[in-house]
C-alpha cells in the first residue's frame, strides 16, 4: 500500500504545483513556447471533462460531473485497497494508482478552485485567496489545463495524397492531437494505457 499512496500523493503535489503556478502566473489564453511549436504551456479553464474538452449543459452538468468524480475516486479507491490486500499484479496496482491520482486531481479543482481563485481573464491573472472571495462556489471550480503538444502540423500544400482533404482547416492546417491537457489527464491516461499493454497479465486471474 506504501508503493500505491506514494505514486498517489506524488501525482497529486506535481498536478497542483503546475496548476497553482500556471493559475497564479498565467492570464487565461497565454501560450508560453517551451519547445518551439511542438511543446508550449497553454493556460485555458474547463468545467470538467477530460482534455479540454466542455460540457454542454452549464452548471448543471458540472455540478453532476463533479459529484460522479467523486464517487468514482471513492470506488477506485476501495478498488485499489481490495487489490494491494490480496496482492495483486505489482503493474496493476501501479496502474490503478495512477488514475485515482490522476482523477482526485482533476477533483480538488472543482471542489477547491472556486473557492481559493479569483477569476482569470485573458488580461488578468488570477489571485489567490482573493480578499473578496473565489469566483465560484463548491463542487463548481474550473480544471486548469496547460500542456499543448503538436504532433504534427502540416499545411494542406505539403501534406501526403492520404490524408483526407476535410481535416485541414479554413487556414489550409491540420494539427493533429489539438487538446489540452494537464498532469492529471497525463497520469490517466498512462494508466489506462498500462492497463491495455499488460491486460494478459493483469487479468490473467
Amino acid at each position: 500500500m506504501k508503493k500505491a499512496l506514494l505514486i498517489i500523493f506524488s501525482v497529486l503535489t506535481i498536478d497542483q504545483i503546475i496548476k497553482i503556478w500556471v493559475k497564479t502566473h498565467m492570464h487565461l489564453g497565454e501560450q508560453i513556447h517551451v519547445l518551439g511549436n511542438f511543446f508550449s504551456f497553454y493556460f485555458i479553464e474547463n468545467n470538467g471533462m477530460a482534455y479540454g474538452m466542455e460540457l454542454s449543459d452549464g452548471i448543471g452538468g458540472k455540478l453532476f460531473l463533479s459529484i460522479f468524480r467523486i464517487f468514482a475516486v471513492a470506488g477506485l479507491s476501495y478498488w485499489l485497497f481490495k487489490s494491494v490486500k490480496e496482492k495483486a499484479d505489482n503493474i496493476f496496482i501501479i496502474s490503478l494508482s495512477l488514475v485515482i491520482a490522476g482523477a482526485f486531481g482533476n477533483v480538488i479543482d472543482s471542489l477547491f478552485y472556486g473557492l481559493i481563485f479569483s477569476h482569470s481573464y485573458y488580461n488578468e491573472v488570477a489571485t489567490l485567496f482573493p480578499a473578496d472571495g473565489g469566483y465560484a462556489g463548491f463542487l463548481h471550480g474550473k480544471v486548469v489545463d496547460m500542456f499543448y503538444v503538436e504532433l504534427w502540423n502540416i499545411h494542406r500544400d505539403d501534406a501526403p495524397q492520404w490524408i483526407p482533404k476535410f481535416v485541414f482547416g479554413n487556414d489550409g492546417r491540420w494539427i493533429f492531437f489539438r487538446p489540452i491537457f494537464n498532469f492529471a489527464d497525463a497520469a490517466i491516461t498512462c494508466g489506462l494505457a498500462l492497463m491495455i499493454i499488460f491486460q494478459k497479465r493483469i487479468f490473467s486471474k
